[in-house]
């Protein structure tokens, strides 16, 4: 474990995992049990990477994310009861219950709503990077995005413009080796996806991202370079989630075997190890803290339960019209 890290910030790491391991839990609970509209992508079993990475953001440096944002979400600071407010589709979530759990955010917390389209967000937070580096901010932007992003043309397009004009931001790499069903050995050849990150002259890495304390050295490095002026960098953080692709995905395509070796390296379980052996937790301690955090998404289950509908008249509204011009 690194010797830099303070003991309040491995206790905020490991209560930034736990929070979103108990919300996704209870997520799938409700959604399987049809008591929550829409679909869901869930982010079990990757809750290091976003935990890690976005310790190092304050509120004005942004994120963008993807089809499975609930962790990126709760990470950068978006409170539980206005997320399931969201997914429950009600006026006092996140986005006023025109996102869903697809497209949930908060700009106030630095936390662009999430984009539903593969690599949808790589561009958008290129150009956050772009503004803040136009008006000579210190701000990052860091653009979360699946190893099945890497192949749109999007990203191509997004990355080397960010290494041409040395642009403030971190592209982080989920790689939890499946871009729906399939396996990203069989749509590129090259043995780690950061590798890419050489066609467009920008230093990268590939890391364990199952363990928090390398995502969180990792990512510190590349996004304190990033604010001060060192340029882009992809961090690959190599993962694997603990459910289907969406709640409809029952797992057929994926190896037991692999699936096995994965499921033994459980992110928090991993973390929790380390604390105690650290003397930074005891397993007292850290069921005090699970307590605490089932009890706050117990009443953000509530919370989004009970909120008022949007009315059909709300349609009308934040849409854009040529009149208003």
């Amino acid at each position: 474990m690194s010797k830099t890290i303070g003991r309040k910030t491995l206790v905020s790491l490991f209560e930034t995992m736990l929070r979103i391991r108990r919300f996704e839990e209870e997520v799938n609970l409700l959604f399987v049990g049809g008591n929550m509209p829409g679909t869901i992508h869930l982010y079990l079993g990757e809750e290091a990477v976003a935990s890690g990475v976005c310790a190092h953001l304050s509120a004005e440096d942004i994120i963008t994310s993807t089809h499975r944002p609930h962790g990126h979400m709760i990470a950068k600071g978006v409170t539980t009861p206005s997320l399931m407010a969201e997914l429950y589709g009600k006026t006092t979530g996140c986005c006023k219950g025109y996102g869903g759990s697809m497209h949930v955010g908060d700009a106030s917390k630095g936390a662009l709503p999430a984009i539903a389209i593969v690599g949808g967000g790589i561009p958008l937070a290129t150009g956050c990077a772009l503004a803040f580096k136009y008006r000579n901010d210190k701000q990052v932007a860091v653009c979360f995005l699946g190893d099945g992003a890497t192949n749109e043309g999007a990203f191509h397009e997004a990355v080397n413009m960010a290494a041409i004009w040395d642009l403030p931001i971190v592209y982080v790499i989920e790689n939890n080796f499946y871009g729906a069903s399939t396996p990203v050995s069989q749509v590129t050849r090259v043995k780690k996806l950061s590798d890419r990150a050489a066609a467009y002259g920008m230093p990268s890495k590939t890391i364990d991202g199952n363990d928090v304390i390398k995502v969180y050295d990792a990512a510190g490095n590349a996004i304190d370079r990033a604010r001060k002026g060192g340029g882009p960098f992809i961090l690959e953080c190599l993962t694997y989630r603990r459910c289907g692709h969406s709640r409809s995905d029952g797992n057929a395509y994926r190896d037991p075997d692999e699936s096995k070796k994965w499921m033994a390296r459980d992110p928090i379980e991993l973390f929790l190890k380390k604390l105690i052996s650290k003397r930074v937790l005891t397993r007292k301690k850290a069921q005090e803290i699970n307590n605490q955090i089932k009890a706050e998404i117990a009443d953000a289950i509530e919370f989004g339960r009970n909120g008022p509908d949007p009315q059909p008249e709300d349609t009308l509204l934040h849409v854009f019209c040529e009149e208003d011009v």
